[in-house]
């Protein structure tokens, strides 16, 4: 088995290298008798279990199964056909991978599904052809589709059809399959406002037709976790441990040698490989989806002072600074941040305070989260901690936010002063209480999935929030 230390000691300097050995490592692991991952290195042995957190889907369970996605839709038609809808269109790439479970994206290229309300698991179809085949191949009573966009009327080059000029417009065209469909009178409910235009649009194809926004009934489905998405997260992140682990022990063996970029290349690879190891995947549509490791983000020195910096990362690493190491994961698309901020000695009394005050502000998050809380009052105690502690001119932003999944980062609710929703159990928060100093180049941000249990909350995550883990002397 390949030692994670003589890995940081023998590999060579390019990023080239680098990569190449971090898979390697990442496929030489064992597992302890718990199931768990093991690897040689002094990191990973400061990992903190907590009993809290639920049990991780095993490995074989890589995506959240078709069924899944059918008994979401099921529940959502119930909750729909007391408004008296009779067909669910939904046109958001969001809410199409949540309901379906078909991973895509539209782009320009719009696409609609539509759920007749009373069929049994029936999806309609009407999309790209560029998708045709994803479509098909996963949950698709039929899929009718337009070439490309923009469209031309009977431009089918796929079929040896070749025509130009009168242009489709795409909504009318699929209004038309609607219809044909018979809802042409029915009540429809969709997660889109319609344009002036497209009200004009639908007045002259489906007149009969009555349109009815759901998109509020679409997003509280996906705020309150079930067990199966809390499972795979909880799996996605076993692997946040060890990329964080890996990624400590990568900058105390590499130290000043090293760049921030060279970093995020390495504990990347590193990650991908991890996951890649455990998931089945053959190379064909629907196996190892939702999946990523970013490593964009990973910055040292002054570009951690920025919330959302616009520059280029390419840093050589010092002492004395500030190191962020900051990615993602998913699996299935199960995931979302996880973010720790390191001290390189010698370390400023203004940066150590910083971390401090970070450190205990997700801390007490952790412990004043529970059920029944109003996010507006959680955001409040955080910032008013934050300003008693003499932070006020470095705090930028809300503590934290609600997190979705498949390609959702950002969802309500959110811990701020601004939202008086209720926390419930079932619901997950990316916890960043981050502080910045401009003036001074330093930037505190860590960040950890927090989720609400019956009987307070716990992190997803098994990084300890401690100084021996974060202040580091390279």
């Amino acid at each position: 088995m390949v030692k994670r230390r003589t890995f940081l000691r023998e590999m060579g300097l390019s990023l080239g290298a680098a990569s190449a050995a971090a898979s390697s490592l990442a496929c030489s692991r064992r597992e302890d008798g718990d199931g768990s991952l093991a690897r040689e290195g002094d990191s990973r042995r400061l990992l903190v279990d907590e009993p809290r957190q639920p049990e991780p889907a095993p490995l074989g369970y890589d995506r959240l199964p078709l069924e899944w996605h059918q008994g979401r839709t099921r529940i959502l038609k119930e909750r729909v056909s007391e408004r008296g809808v009779d067909a669910i269109l939904l046109r958001s790439d969001q809410n199409q991978v949540y309901f379906t479970g078909c991973f895509r994206r539209s782009g320009e290229r719009s696409t609609w599904v539509l759920f007749p309300v009373d069929e049994v698991d029936t999806a309609y179809w009407f999309a790209p052809s560029i998708d045709r085949d994803l479509i098909r191949t996963w949950w698709a009573t039929d899929n009718e589709y337009y070439f490309c966009y923009p469209h031309a009327e009977g431009g089918f080059p796929n079929r040896g059809e070749l025509r130009t000029g009168n242009r489709v417009d795409l909504f009318e065209w699929m209004l038309k399959g609607v219809a044909a469909r018979g809802y042409e009178a029915m009540t429809l409910g969709v997660d889109f406002e319609l344009t002036e235009g497209q009200k004009r649009i639908a007045a002259e194809t489906v007149p009969k037709a009555t349109f009815v926004n759901i998109s509020e009934e679409c997003l509280d489905m996906q705020i309150l976790k079930t067990p199966e998405e809390i499972a795979l997260t909880q799996r996605a992140y076993r692997y946040f441990d060890e990329v964080h682990a890996f990624a400590r022990d990568y900058i105390l063996e590499r130290g000043t040698d090293a760049t921030d970029f060279e970093v995020g290349q390495a504990l990347q690879s590193y990650g991908l490989a991890l996951m890649l190891e455990d998931v089945d995947y053959d190379g064909r549509p629907h196996t190892a989806v939702g999946m990523e490791v970013t490593s964009h983000y990973v910055r040292t020195g002054v570009s951690t002072a920025y919330p959302h910096p616009n520059q280029f990362f390419y840093s050589q690493i010092e002492r004395g600074q500030p190191v962020y190491v900051n990615t993602d994961i998913r699996l299935g698309g199960m995931g979302g941040e996880g973010y720790r901020n390191y001290v390189l000695a010698p370390g400023t009394a203004r940066h150590e305070k910083m971390w401090q005050v970070v450190t205990d502000s997700a801390l007490l998050l952790k412990e004043e989260a529970r059920p029944g809380v109003r996010c507006s009052d959680l955001a409040y105690k955080v910032h008013d901690f934050q300003i008693k502690a003499g932070m006020a001119d470095y705090i930028y932003h809300r503590p934290c936010h609600g997190q979705g999944q498949f390609y959702a980062g950002h969802q309500p609710p959110f811990v701020a002063l601004g939202d008086d929703s209720v926390i419930e159990a079932g619901m997950m928060f990316s916890v960043e209480p981050g502080l910045y100093d401009e003036e001074n180049g330093i930037g505190v941000n860590p960040s950890d999935i927090l989720l609400i249990q019956e009987d307070g909350a716990v992190f997803m995550t098994r990084v300890p929030w401690t100084r021996e883990w974060a202040f580091l002397t390279i």
